[in-house]
């Protein structure tokens, strides 16, 4: 890309695009070239599909992504648009022969953005690549088994995507709010050829709750939530007593016992057994009964 007697210091708004690929750390070393050569052949083919040279564009690589600026002389509509459809179409066209299907997560912001030998910097450099890099994008690419998932900033949203377009659908894209390094931020998430995704139950940047409120849900998505639901079981087993729990009017509604379980208390019902069987312990020096 041209950047006539650019100065380092001179800052131009240009819509930044940052593309990265799902669960990249799980490729080999062997693998890794031919998924960064899918990602180049479906961006590629879509500015061209488009209409925008390669060369008007400024891409730099990631390593298992690609970070792009776009001048102020193409218009937004037109990557958020027609760009992104033949995205989406390219990548489809590559996963129909891949047993693992690739997965991309795209992010677009406008800003000012500084060009120098080595690249492109700025704050909406960076606001760019938090989007693409947020739990939400991961998370809405795996639990959707998506292929592609797309994260605007609010500003762009607001300024472009809520007036619509061609191929450009506002009612298709879904808000959240992220807790990000530079602070807590809006976005809003789009799942190509599929409507306004449910973003609410797997949105971990959520802010805490203040003192006295309703608690947040936990960071890290459902690996973090179970684990602290055995932490909490675990405790209230250590705290318990090994007695049943009698309710105040009597009967369960099912008519089941209830036990609080401490140590090794077990329940057994109606089984039938084919053989000998040896149920609990054996403790000190005390022989086994089968």
């Amino acid at each position: 890309m041209e950047h006539d007697a650019l100065d380092a210091g001179e800052a131009r708004y240009e819509l930044v695009i940052s593309v990265d690929a799902r669960r990249s750390g799980q490729y080999s070393d062997a693998e890794k070239p031919r998924m960064r050569e899918r990602i180049y052949r479906v961006l590629e083919t879509a500015f061209a599909q488009a209409g925008v040279g390669r060369d008007a564009v400024h891409m730099e690589d990631r390593g298992d992504g690609v970070l792009v600026s776009v001048p102020g002389r193409i218009a937004v509509t037109r990557l958020l648009g027609l760009w992104m459809v033949e995205v989406h179409e390219n990548l489809r066209e590559e996963n129909r022969s891949l047993l693992v299907p690739l997965g991309l997560r795209v992010a677009m912001h406008v800003g000012p953005v500084r060009h120098d030998s080595r690249g492109i910097s700025g704050r909406a450099v960076d606001l760019t690549c938090r989007l693409a890099d947020s739990a939400v994008a991961r998370q809405l690419l795996d639990r959707e088994r998506a292929d592609l998932v797309l994260a605007v900033s609010d500003s762009l949203y607001v300024d472009v995507v809520s007036a619509g377009g061609k191929f450009i659908e506002p009612a298709r894209f879904s808000s959240a709010r992220l807790a990000l390094k530079e602070g807590e931020v809006s976005a809003w998430f789009h799942l190509p050829g599929r409507p306004a995704p449910d973003i609410g139950p797997i949105a971990p940047e959520e802010p805490s709750a203040p003192a006295g409120g309703p608690a947040a849900a936990p960071v890290g998505g459902p690996e973090a939530a179970l684990a602290a639901m055995d932490a909490a079981l675990a405790a209230r087993t250590a705290a318990a007593a090994g007695r049943r729990v009698d309710d105040s009017d009597g009967d369960d509604e099912d008519g089941a016992d209830r036990y609080r379980a401490q140590g090794d208390l077990s329940v057994h019902r109606n089984n039938v057994y084919q053989q000998p069987v040896h149920i609990g312990r054996v403790t000190g020096d005390s022989p086994r009964k089968d």
